[in-house]
C-alpha cells in the first residue's frame, strides 16, 4: 500500500473523529428551511426550523423513516443537539452513508 492509499484509507476515520469532536460542520441544501424534529421520522414533533444556508454540526447518526430531498432518498437523520434530528437528505454531507459515529441512544 503507497503512502497515498494509507492516507486515503485514514480520511473517513479522521473525518467522523473531526464530527465527533465538533469541527466539522455541513451546509444544508441551498433554498431550504430545514425542521428539526426530536427523533428520526416526520412522525416526531418539530423542534424548531434552520435557515436558509445554515450549517449543522452532526454529532452522531441512526437509521429512521426514509426521506426524499435534494440529496437523494436517505434513512439516516443526523442529531445535530440533545434531542433534534436533520433528515441526511437536507445535508451536504458528500456521502451517501453516514460520516459521524452511530447514536447510542
Amino acid at each position: 500500500m503507497t503512502t497515498q492509499d494509507q492516507q486515503s484509507a485514514q480520511e473517513p476515520a479522521e473525518g467522523q473523529a473531526l464530527a465527533a469532536a465538533g469541527g466539522l460542520t455541513y451546509p444544508l441544501a441551498p433554498g431550504y428551511r430545514v425542521k428539526v424534529r426530536q427523533g428520526p421520522s416526520t412522525d416526531f414533533p418539530v423542534v424548531r426550523q434552520l435557515a436558509e444556508g445554515a450549517r449543522v454540526q452532526i454529532r452522531c447518526q441512526r437509521h429512521g423513516q426514509r426521506v426524499s430531498g435534494p440529496y437523494g432518498t436517505s434513512d439516516i437523520w443526523d442529531n445535530i443537539a440533545p434531542g433534534q434530528y436533520v433528515s441526511d437528505a437536507y445535508v451536504h454531507t458528500g456521502s451517501s452513508g453516514m460520516v459521524a459515529p452511530r447514536c447510542t441512544s
